[in-house]
């Protein structure tokens, strides 16, 4: 590696035989000399000690729906202030953020913000809740952490947007930290992880359990549908039925279509009709909130209730044409209470995708 790196310590890390050290933040366990970088670009060994590359430094800001995230149960029709950085500590050959996701070129960042600076901005533009997002935040645990305190501090969310693949140890402190998480669940077998990925599925399983069971973070789940990889009627059954069981039937499970992109450029768009069919299966497993996402599916992306059945927002993609709940979150035909975070709607902020850079003064969010 070339030059001084300027960097933030690092956090959950150990020194191994010889003059190596060991990362302990995800499953990749990566073995590192010093000036070498792990698997993720971003983490690396500087003066025997772990550093982040990337803390303070962004691929860029904008202002989103919630929806977007995707997010459909936790304050539906907000705005949420997104960043990411560079680097991932997985290697899926379908990303589709893979220019800021694979990306080995530092110049990338080009925004810079300390925590403080990133509340403050949520707060100027309106945004309800900060998204990490965009690549995996799991790699800039210390950034989006310190930023998440910033945040409480201002009276704004906190929001994971991830892959999951986390030691479960740094997971406990940073979703203590997070107010609402996004995990992929990129497949349901081994084998798609192993080919697809060069990860492992168990432990986003474990993760998942966590967040769900020992956190009061809320959790949604998201799977990209790959056409011949992922999309068959047996993988399906036994992820809505591993869900229902383990996780329960509320939390929250979006399927959303693949583009051709990165590496897998040569498979076709994920057909609608797969989406509805996985819908289908999950629904018929009992979970309650079933989505589909990437497509116009008004059926697909309505919430219903679970107890009378009624539509009580509905959807067209990020746009909110009805909504149907208290502010508590109760259904206005029969008072059944939702799962989620919920309070007073007034008006959704929308489909639009807002650029901003931090210290800019346009108020632009709802």
């Amino acid at each position: 590696m070339e030059g001084k790196l300027i960097n933030y310590a690092g956090r959950w890390w150990h020194t191994i035989e010889g003059e190596r050290i060991q990362c302990d933040l995800c499953p990749r366990n990566c073995r590192l000399h010093e000036g070498q970088r792990g698997a993720c670009f971003v983490r690396a060994m500087q003066d025997q000690q772990m550093v982040l590359t990337t803390y303070g430094r962004s691929s860029g800001f904008c202002i989103d729906p919630i929806e977007k995230k995707p997010l459909n149960h936790f304050y539906p029709g907000s705005s949420i202030l997104s960043f990411g950085t560079a680097g991932c500590n997985l290697t899926c050959k379908f990303c589709q953020n893979w220019d800021i996701s694979k990306s080995q070129d530092m110049d990338t960042l080009m925004d810079q913000a300390a925590p403080a600076a990133i509340a403050a901005a949520a707060l100027e533009h309106g945004a309800r809740s900060v998204a990490f997002t965009y690549n995996d935040p799991v790699i800039f645990a210390e950034y989006a952490m310190d930023t998440a305190d910033a945040c409480h501090a201002a009276g704004v969310n906190a929001v994971a947007v991830t892959a999951g693949y986390m030691h479960l140890e740094p997971a406990r402190e940073f979703y203590a930290k997070m107010d609402a998480a996004n995990v992929d669940l990129k497949g349901f077998s081994d084998e798609f992880y192993t080919k697809l990925c060069s990860a492992h599925l168990q432990p986003v399983l474990d993760l998942l359990c966590l967040i769900r069971h020992e956190t009061s973070c809320w959790l949604e789940i998201t799977t990209l549908l790959i056409p011949g990889k992922n999309d068959g009627d047996d993988e399906l059954r036994a992820m809505a039925a591993w869900i229902m069981r383990e996780l329960g039937p509320d939390v929250p499970l979006h399927f959303t279509a693949f583009h051709p992109d990165w590496k897998l450029a040569d498979i076709p768009a994920t057909p609608a009709s797969t989406l509805s069919r996985a819908r289908k299966i999950a629904l018929e497993a009992g979970l309650h909130y079933v989505y589909t996402g990437n497509v116009h599916d008004s059926k697909g992306g309505t919430t219903s209730c679970p107890g009378c059945g009624q539509p009580v927002i509905v959807r067209d993609w990020h746009r909110i044409l009805a909504y149907q709940l208290d502010a508590q979150g109760r259904c206005r035909h029969c008072g059944t209470a939702l799962a989620g975070r919920f309070s007073e709607f007034h008006q959704a902020f929308g489909p639009i995708r807002i650029p901003i850079r931090i210290g800019t003064a346009n108020k632009t969010a709802r």
